[in-house]
């Protein structure tokens, strides 16, 4: 199943007196890039997070966040005298130094220190923090589940429209195989004219040297090997969609590749309708490389 690197979930749980909400988002990136925001309360959370997301996630840029708060239930809050005493301090001496250089603070509220880290806290908590690690833990991991699922039902639709481009590819390249065979024709008869009015007018030509910039021209002029490896693209590509694990990296390197042979293809055209179809075929390959960036 492919997956795409998008998706959004969101969990909220509680316990011990605290209420908390997970939130993950996810985008596009080169790599795996988990950039967390976890309170530091909780200790040793981190690392299980990170170690439990590397290991369902291998690209992305994601977002995880944890918010805390207090909801009244099993486990009684208090004031820790000591750190709001280090507060209490901490903000005497900022009126202090405030009232010597002249300057009028408004008077802090009851409600404004309390809410500062520290001052209160869960007596549960803070006795063991392992229930609650364990607690989070569970949310985050039925979180992360449905973290993941999104990307999945995401990579499902981009396969379908990865499926439909690769048709596209495929009828282009027949009709422009079909077009240079007709240019082939017309070419023929140009330069067998050509030759012709030049042999008229010219004395001691010589005609091996002729025959070997005609088939030099030839030569440059020919999409026969570009046409067969824009096939092999496809058929690499179709594979490598049926394939399980991360294989945005790969898709993006065919995506160049297929970029890169119709890049030839209209150098070598030489013809309006070849022309045509070159240009339609590297407006369909930007078009999957743009769906490709978001495959893991």
């Amino acid at each position: 199943m492919r997956h795409s690197m998008t998706g959004f979930a969101v969990r909220q749980g509680g316990r011990l007196g605290l209420g908390w909400t997970w939130e993950l988002r996810g985008v596009n990136g080169k790599g795996l890039d988990l950039r967390l925001r976890l309170p530091d309360r909780v200790e040793g959370l981190e690392p299980l997070v990170r170690a439990a997301a590397t290991k369902r996630l291998a690209r992305g840029n994601v977002q995880i966040g944890l918010r805390l708060a207090s909801d009244g239930g099993e486990a009684a809050l208090r004031l820790d005298p000591v750190q709001m005493g280090v507060v209490l301090d901490a903000m005497a001496e900022i009126e202090t130094r405030a009232m010597e250089a002249g300057l009028s603070l408004a008077p802090s509220t009851a409600a404004e220190i309390v809410g500062l880290r520290g001052v209160l806290s869960s007596e549960a908590a803070e006795a063991d923090p392992e229930p609650l690690r364990a607690a989070l833990m569970a949310d985050f991991e039925a979180a992360l589940g449905a973290f993941v699922e999104m990307r999945a039902s995401e990579g499902a639709a981009l396969a379908e429209v990865l499926a439909r481009q690769l048709s596209e590819i495929e009828t282009l390249v027949a009709a422009a195989e079909g077009a240079a065979a007709a240019r082939g024709d017309a070419q023929k008869a140009r330069l067998a004219a050509q030759l012709a009015r030049v042999m008229e007018n010219t004395d001691g030509v010589d005609p091996a040297r002729v025959a070997q910039e005609l088939a030099l021209i030839a030569v440059k002029s020919d999409i026969t090997e570009e046409i067969d490896r824009l096939r092999a693209h496809v058929t690499a590509t179709r594979k490598l969609l049926a394939e399980t694990g991360s294989i945005g990296r790969k898709l993006d390197f065919l995506c160049q590749e297929f970029n890169r042979e119709a890049n030839t293809l209209c150098s070598k055209s030489g013809d309006a309708e070849l022309t045509r179809i070159g240009l339609s075929l590297k407006t369909v390959i930007d078009q999957m490389r743009e769906q490709v960036q978001n495959v893991e």
